[in-house]
């Protein structure tokens, strides 16, 4: 199996700044796994960027191989418009320096977004200054303007706190202008997560659907079903699956998302890699 990208690289670029002044609605690029692009008014988003083969060479010759199974969509030297970045647990698909150190080479004001507990941790896996990143915790949100971003849990695969109580994996919802969308980070469904996000009346939730197997060795997410099922509890208006087709060993087949988001009526849209989806 091998998936293509719907544009990739420079094209891809010359998607994202054709609309960049824009005004109405906004506008969301997947670029693969569990990164999302987007824009607001000039301003750019980008939620867990992975956008190397740091995992493919780390586990080439272990019992755990990270065979890729997509095109990477876009050399994150490339992105120079990123305003604020996010990395929502240590995985290196969600905190990975080969993807991020290019990225901070060419957004010099960007803001760096961490559940506050995996300061140390981030600190030393991308060299950068103790007090660069902005740390959140669950019940605590900052503005970065125009986007105000809030820390929910998540589940990955429990709610794991540090000695004080921080979350060291979390989900984000970004609030700007009208607009509310929900990254899940990487997650399972817990107590009380529909109480949580349903508030919120999120435009769009963006769920993994890859699953929790253990035979796989590694932390797992929702199923589809699952996704499907609680996209349509907390009444998202809009639900974009993600984590899969990057590895062989941890994927999922999006159509059976799609079948379950038909049976429980849960509204979806499936993108390609690289392709963008407009919100008025």
């Amino acid at each position: 199996m091998w998936v293509e990208a719907y544009q990739k690289d420079e094209q891809l670029i010359n998607d994202i700044k054709t609309s960049i002044f824009q005004t109405e609605g906004f506008r969301v690029w997947w670029l693969g796994q569990s990164g999302f692009l987007i824009q607001y008014l000039g301003k750019h988003l980008l939620f867990d960027p992975y956008l190397s083969d740091s995992l493919t060479k780390k586990y080439s010759s272990t019992d755990k191989p990270h065979t890729r199974i997509s095109e990477l969509v876009v050399n994150p030297a490339l992105l120079d418009m990123i305003d604020v970045v996010t990395s929502s647990h240590n995985h290196t698909d969600h905190l990975d320096a080969e993807t991020l150190l290019p990225i901070f080479e060419k957004n010099p004001t960007i803001t760096m977004v961490i559940p506050e507990a995996n300061r140390a941790f981030v600190v030393e896996r991308l060299k950068c200054a103790l007090d660069f990143p902005v740390g959140l915790n669950d019940n605590e949100s900052i503005e970065i303007h125009p986007f105000k971003i809030y820390g929910v849990p998540a589940a990955h695969n429990v709610i794991e706190r540090d000695e004080v109580g921080q979350l060291k994996y979390m989900g984000f919802i970004a609030e700007f202008g009208p607009y509310k969308v929900y990254h899940s980070g990487d997650t399972l469904w817990y107590d009380g997560m529909v109480e949580i996000l349903k508030p919120f009346k999120v435009d769009i939730a963006f769920l993994p659907i890859n699953g929790n197997k253990p035979e796989r060795k590694v932390a797992g997410n929702l199923s589809f079903e699952e996704a499907a099922r609680i996209g349509k509890e907390i009444e998202a208006k809009l639900v974009i699956p993600h984590h899969y087709h990057l590895f062989e060993f941890n994927t999922e087949d999006p159509e059976n998302f799609v079948n379950k988001a038909h049976e429980y009526g849960t509204p979806y849209k499936v993108l390609r890699l690289g392709e963008k989806i407009e919100v008025i």
